[in-house]
């Protein structure tokens, strides 16, 4: 986000200080400098013939421009271009001359010689002024979309925990900076918010850092805001919970609006609770997301959520868009059942469960590296482009899980239905939800078979070797055996005087082979040894090389 100042100053030596000035402060774009007050007029008069969006945000007037006096300049500033802010830039500040240059339309009086503290925040200031006039103008169509001074808001919510509240929020920060757009995330779950650990931060500024602060400068908000790697500026949650109750409703709005002044979009995680801070957040947003999942608790919080917000008058339910997440084809709860449940605009996009993928990205704190064929990230990239946060930035085609037709609606989906509204029945408002004709859907309980089947294939090779090394297993043990047990047939039958060889190998299959057979008296005992082929997986097909022997000995009968 740029802030464009356009200088009016006619001494060369006090432009040269000023631009110096505007040169360091963090998105600013200094105009060429007008000496003169005639000079100003014409260059703002050609800005604004071409649209308002061209004039810049911000002029600098100095007190000794001249020809025309400088409270004059700023009273014809103001007149014919209300969508630019004034300071004006006086050697000798006091409160008589800050009361007729408010009166005169300036925005702010910074005094000389000029601090950077003071210069940026006056500058800021206007800024947001001058935002906000060009959206009630009607013609801040890109400023609102967050091309401008005054940012987009957007604010993620929770239904309750554990629905993937700060993944949304997250991924879709992410992809609106892939877009190419300045983007500043917001753990504004102060108590247990964690975003730093997905995105693996270690940072000891934190937005409570901020609360106390009544005028936020670029520079103090450049100190508390993390930038990120990946192209993000990071405003976490306390690491100590209680820190959380300094940053209340005035700190929130205060803090929310200097980050829309200098990021293009601001993507806030509110996390489940609604506090004075998030209220605040969500009232203000440009966009309320509410993320849920396809089951009845879910549901049923997320339509508390909505009936809160609309008691306290934060938001209403028609201006708030729910995100189902975990979502499948052959799930019950449809997003349709969802929108009509708690009264708000279901998102076109839907996320799909994705356990193993998410997994070793958030365990390893890399929720940026992200696999770019994971089903999550291009579904959530795919919500971001939906809602105008990352235009172009969505893969190509649409998720195989983000489809979300009314499919499997059936009479299952009524007992849901009855569970999420109970007592309820007829009507056809948000709260009374209207029977649905099972003969207009169909059943599609093999949604996920394709996933599954690729699944199995891709572990099977690895049962077929286990299988095998078992099987061999079981082979080796097997020839040990019959080689012990043809052993000690061998050395009865050759203690009683009969064929030692005939006796061993009786019980052999052929498949172990039978020429490793030794008979023979030894020191009185009648000694028989056995060697035995192993097989290799199918018995009468190939041998290992070496082989298994097994020995027995009687006491000889013949001597007796």
């Amino acid at each position: 986000m740029t802030i464009r100042i356009l200088p009016a100053i006619g001494d060369p030596d006090a432009a040269r200080a000023i631009g110096g000035l505007l040169g360091q402060l963090p998105g600013v774009e200094p105009l060429p400098t007008a000496g003169d007050s005639t000079r100003l007029l014409d260059t703002l008069a050609v800005l604004g013939a071409a649209s308002v969006e061209e004039l810049p945000e911000v002029v600098l007037v100095h007190e000794r421009l001249g020809p025309l006096p400088a409270l004059e300049l700023i009273r014809e500033v103001a007149l014919r271009f209300p969508a630019t802010g004034v300071v004006l830039v006086t050697a000798s500040p006091s409160p008589a001359l800050y009361a007729a240059a408010m009166d005169s339309g300036a925005r702010g009086l910074a005094g000389l010689p000029l601090s950077y503290d003071e210069l940026g925040a006056r500058v800021q200031a206007a800024a947001q002024w001058a935002a906000g006039v060009r959206r009630h103008l009607g013609s801040g169509g890109d400023t609102a979309a967050g091309t401008g001074p005054g940012g987009t808001l957007v604010a993620v919510t929770g239904a309750k925990g554990g629905v993937g509240t700060t993944v949304t929020a997250v991924q879709l920060a992410l992809a609106a900076c892939a877009a190419g757009r300045s983007v500043a995330l917001v753990d504004m779950d102060l108590q247990s918010g964690d975003i730093a650990s997905y995105l693996d931060v270690q940072f000891r500024r934190s937005i409570a850092d901020l609360a106390g602060i009544s005028d936020i400068s670029p520079r103090v908000l450049q100190d508390a805001v993390f930038p990120h790697p990946a192209g993000l500026g990071l405003l976490l949650a306390p690491a100590e919970g209680e820190r959380g109750e300094e940053v209340g409703d005035l700190a929130s709005r205060q803090i929310v609006g200097a980050l829309r002044g200098r990021y293009e979009l601001v993507v806030v995680d509110c996390g489940t609770q609604i506090t004075a801070a998030c209220a605040a957040v969500v009232e203000t947003a440009d966009v309320a997301l509410l993320v849920t999942t396809p089951d009845v608790v879910s549901v049923r919080a997320a339509k508390r959520m909505v009936r809160l917000w609309e008691r306290l008058q934060i938001r209403k339910a028609a201006e708030t868009v729910t995100v189902v997440n975990r979502h499948t084809r052959s799930a019950e709860i449809q997003p349709s059942l969802v929108e009509r449940a708690t009264g708000t605009r279901a998102a076109r996009t839907t996320v799909p469960a994705g356990y193993k993928e998410l997994q070793a990205a958030v365990d390893s704190g890399r929720m940026q590296d992200l696999d770019a064929r994971s089903a999550v990230r291009q579904a959530l990239w795919t919500l971001a482009a939906e809602l105008g946060l990352a235009t172009g930035s969505a893969p190509a085609g649409r998720p195989r899980a983000a489809a979300h037709a009314d499919r499997s609606l059936t009479g299952g989906l009524r007992r849901r239905r009855a569970a999420i509204e109970p007592g309820g029945s007829g009507g056809t408002g948000p709260d009374q939800l209207a029977p649905v004709p099972t003969s207009r859907f169909r059943r599609r309980g093999g949604g996920d078979r394709g996933q599954v089947a690729v699944e199995f294939l891709g572990v099977l090779p690895l049962i077929l070797v286990i299988l095998a090394v078992v099987w061999q297993c079981v082979l080796i043990g097997y020839t040990y055996s019959l080689a012990g047990d043809a052993a000690d047939k061998g050395a009865r039958a050759g203690a009683a005087g009969g064929d030692c060889a005939a006796a061993a190998s009786a019980d052999v299959p052929g498949a172990w082979g039978t020429d490793g057979i030794g008979c023979g008296p030894e020191d009185g005992i009648y000694r028989a040894k056995v060697s035995l082929s192993v097989p290799v997986l199918f018995p009468g097909a190939v041998s290992w090389p070496w082989r298994v022997e097994g020995s027995a000995g009687a006491a000889s009968e013949e001597g007796e």
